[in-house]
């Protein structure tokens, strides 16, 4: 190959097509492709003959002759273009045929996958290339998006997400910001994220996830993320990308907070009402007939408050998170679990000052959320999410947060607005 490796990359890079294959496949075909040349009017390709993998037009224009009178294409010939690519590799014994004949109206190079290199073309996930090297991590599977068209995806609510009624606003988060990063050059990564939280959805029911693109260049890309279920729209999402690139540096430091070694999870803390003498026994009982399923992610409080009877606090909160099990290195990855971690519990800090409260309990429920990924991470490995809230008024709760790596380095701001009600409740029917 006489052309530079990253030029091949960036190229590769560009093409919806092979944006949906996990980061490190786009880096194994720059590598593994095979350069074609063709001068005007030769044949790239003759209708009927077995295709000898997948072709990808690097430079110059061919034209494409249906080879019928009668063809569904139309009256005009149509042509191929730098980004456009024709043929199918595969790995089975029965190799597809060209379907019409391709021929160069100038000077052609293509890029051709071949048939024993086709499973790069099919990975074990659209996080993983190899199947041996998929990760372990239960909240990798819920990120696993169900390609049904460029730019379109289904995902489905998996056991292990909190169990609130309605599919939890992190999923919704992790899952649209998967199929945006499936959508651009996997060497730009999400900077920031902005979302609206428009319906509740139903844990029941498959969600589809429809991608925008508003804007492709070579530093950024803009992309609209719309969540669909039974026809309605129900979440939104603009989210920014960037081209990592060399810059000035500066973070606030992190604030001590004990170990996460030294906490209790989320799990163990709930195990904990089933045996509390405070509460009544028929109460306990039903507790313990509940089954236990570990959630996705290990959520450990720095200050839990009391379950039984709480308490008004100040409104700040410390919380280690990680993924349960291991993940794929993909980067997009990482941030998709960030974003999916990072709503479990975020507006409820804002109600901490108003627990307590004689004769009345809180509902929440988030309507926008953002985030600011500063450097890269990994969500498998303990995080500390430092909460805040500024401000709650007019049934809202105002939170902002900073994620740090437990080297104490900022990797990614967060900000969300939730309603926070008050319930009677002599006036909750059971």
């Amino acid at each position: 190959m006489d052309m530079e490796l990253d030029e091949v990359i960036d190229f590769l890079g560009c093409i919806p097509l092979l944006q949906q294959l996990p980061a490190a496949s786009i880096q194994q075909i720059a590598q593994a492709v095979k350069v074609k040349r063709y001068g005007s009017g030769d044949y790239i390709a003759r209708e009927g003959e077995t295709s000898e993998g997948m072709y990808f037009v690097w430079k110059g224009e061919a034209e494409v002759n249906p080879g019928t009178e009668n063809s569904s294409v139309g009256p005009t010939v149509p042509s191929l273009k730098p980004g456009d690519y024709f043929g199918s590799a595969t790995i089975g014994p029965v190799k597809d045929t060209h379907k019409a004949d391709v021929v160069a109206k100038n000077e052609v190079i293509c890029l051709m996958v071949g048939h024993e290199k086709a499973n790069l073309l099919s990975p074990a996930s659209i996080w993983c290339s190899e199947r041996e090297h998929t990760g372990s991590a239960s909240v990798e599977q819920v990120l696993q998006l169900e390609t049904l068209e460029v730019d379109l995806y289904r995902a489905v609510t998996l056991p292990g997400s909190p169990t609130i009624g309605h599919v939890f606003g992190g999923q919704l988060l992790g899952q649209a910001l998967a199929a945006a990063s499936k959508s651009v050059d996997p060497a730009l990564l999400v900077h920031s994220l902005h979302s609206y939280f428009l319906r509740t959805g139903d844990t029941n029911e498959p969600l589809i996830y429809q991608v925008q693109r508003l804007r492709d260049g070579h530093s950024f890309a803009t992309r609209r993320i719309a969540a669909i279920q039974k026809g309605h729209t129900i979440f939104l999402m603009m989210a920014s990308f960037q081209r990592v690139e060399e810059g000035f540096t500066h973070q606030e430091p992190m604030p001590s907070a004990p170990n996460p070694e030294e906490l209790m999870n989320a799990e163990e803390l709930q195990e904990r009402c089933r045996t509390d003498p405070r509460l009544p026994v028929d109460f306990r009982i039903r507790l313990l007939k509940r089954k236990v399923v570990l959630a996705h992610i290990d959520v450990r409080p720095c200050n839990p408050g009391d379950r039984v009877k709480p308490a008004a606090r100040e409104p700040r909160d410390k919380v280690w998170f990680r993924a349960r099990g291991k993940l794929s290195d993909d980067q997009a990855l990482q941030r998709c679990v960030a974003a999916y971690a990072s709503d479990i519990g975020f507006v409820n800090t804002s109600l901490r000052p108003h627990r307590g409260i004689a004769g009345y309990q809180t509902r929440t429920l988030s309507l926008d959320h953002s985030m600011w990924f500063h450097k890269s991470f990994r969500a498998d490995e303990w995080l500390l999410h430092v909460v805040e809230s500024p401000r709650a008024n007019n049934a809202r709760g105002l939170v902002l947060g900073k994620i740090y790596t437990r080297s104490g380095e900022l990797v990614v701001s967060t900000a969300q607005e939730g309603v926070i009600r008050m319930i009677d409740k002599s006036k909750i029917t059971l």
